[in-house]
């Protein structure tokens, strides 16, 4: 059969640990025979960002703007253990935070539901997706110790130097501790309502927007303000006409009322609160394995990756010869997303296709008993007793159905 011809190359970030060896394989059992994979190739792994001292995190954002297509396996973000374990220069930041900052876009993040895997919260019988900011608050902050006898402020200069504002933060006059300053943007944040907004009258499911503007009544009112104005001028027409509703409610309350609800929701978060609620979400509906994750930027650039970890327990197992049974399907997903992606914007039907029949035939898999460790314990299908399958045993399962 011959492989089905891409156009245009998809940026590959390629990643760390567990999942830069599940990246490999995935590529040569499910990829590679079908397709002739075009793609511009980027080493996100951390030795590689500590080489290169994080120059190429922006080149990989910025070449994901120019071809407007991007796929990203899992990275490390270093702590002060991995500093020492890789012998890094420095702590680097978060690559995710940098690609997103590039970007400005919002992250949008859905269950990949499977019949047989029940949620851990028993009345979610739709699928909840995620939207998370993903720009500044403390991403981007400005962090830093403080001494006992210090005193920190907020501090705001006009173009010219002038000092139109200085406020206190905290005299540290009783002892050391620690002050961090961060921002956002008024344009970024539109760009996250509009996004928000759209995507919810594309997948026809109600908007949920949660802050704490009761505590924090200028940073997080501002995103209430400016979501509320947008919806009012440009989308409470198309919302009333689609039968749908937008709510904006405080942060802890929003997350009673997930708790309780049936689904069927898009969630729109600010960006830590959306870091936090989406591993919440994913392991929820089974684990973090099967969630999509996809960064949306507002001129029309997508970025697709798993939204897990690098699995280091896993890889210094695999490092050591012994058996993994690591879950692959998000960074697969990940894969088919970007796929998708690039054969609809360039008109590639055959390929938007590849896509679709392998995220079908990766639920499948599980569907008919056949799974990592991770989901046994969470499956339960009359008359199908679940198998335990290792690392590349569950992708050539996955495989075998694909043919």
């Amino acid at each position: 059969m011959a492989k089905i011809a891409m156009k245009t190359p998809i940026v590959e970030m390629d990643g760390d640990e567990m999942t830069r060896i599940l990246w490999r394989w995935i590529k040569e059992d499910l990829i590679l025979p079908y397709v002739d994979l075009k793609t511009e190739y980027y080493d996100l792994g951390l030795s590689s960002r500590d080489s290169t001292d994080d120059r190429i995190t922006v080149e990989a954002a910025n070449a994901n703007k120019k071809y407007g297509v991007g796929v990203k396996c899992a990275t490390i973000t270093p702590n002060a253990q991995r500093v020492e374990e890789y012998h890094l220069k420095q702590m680097w930041k978060s690559p995710n935070g940098t690609i997103r900052r590039i970007l400005d876009g919002t992250v949008f993040r859905a269950p990949i539901l499977a019949k047989g895997i029940t949620p851990y919260v028993p009345g979610w019988k739709k699928p909840i997706v995620l939207a998370r900011h993903a720009y500044g608050d403390v991403y981007s902050g400005v962090e830093t110790k403080t001494a006992e006898g210090d005193k920190a402020y907020l501090v705001v200069e006009d173009e010219k130097g002038n000092v139109k504002e200085k406020l206190l933060i905290h005299d540290f006059q009783s002892g050391a501790g620690i002050v961090q300053g961060m921002h956002n943007m008024d344009a970024s944040i539109k760009s996250f309502a509009r996004s928000c907004f759209n995507y919810a009258l594309d997948v026809k499911m109600p908007l949920w927007f949660a802050t704490k503007d009761t505590i924090s009544k200028k940073y997080d009112h501002r995103f209430k303000d400016i979501f509320a104005e947008i919806f009012e001028k440009e989308y409470k027409e198309k919302f009333a006409a689609a039968g749908l509703e937008y709510m904006y409610t405080l942060i802890d309350d929003a997350v009673a009322r997930v708790m309780r609800s049936e689904g069927g929701i898009l969630w729109a978060c600010k960006n830590y609160d959306g870091d936090v609620m989406s591993d919440m979400v994913a392991t929820a509906y089974g684990s973090l394995g099967l969630m999509s994750s996809v960064l949306v930027s507002p001129d029309g650039n997508y970025e697709f990756e798993a939204a897990h970890g690098t699995v280091t327990r896993h890889y210094y197992k695999h490092l050591k010869g012994e058996e993994t049974s690591t879950n692959s399907v998000a960074t697969i997903f990940a894969w088919t997303g970007a796929l998708a992606k690039r054969g609809e914007l360039d008109g590639l039907v055959p390929l938007v296709e590849f896509a679709k029949k392998l995220e079908s035939a990766t639920v499948r898999t599980i569907e008919e008993g056949e799974m990592t460790g991770d989901l046994l314990p969470l499956f339960h299908a009359e008359g199908v007793t679940p198998k335990k399958l290792n690392s590349r045993e569950f992708l050539k399962a996955v495989a075998s159905r694909l043919q």
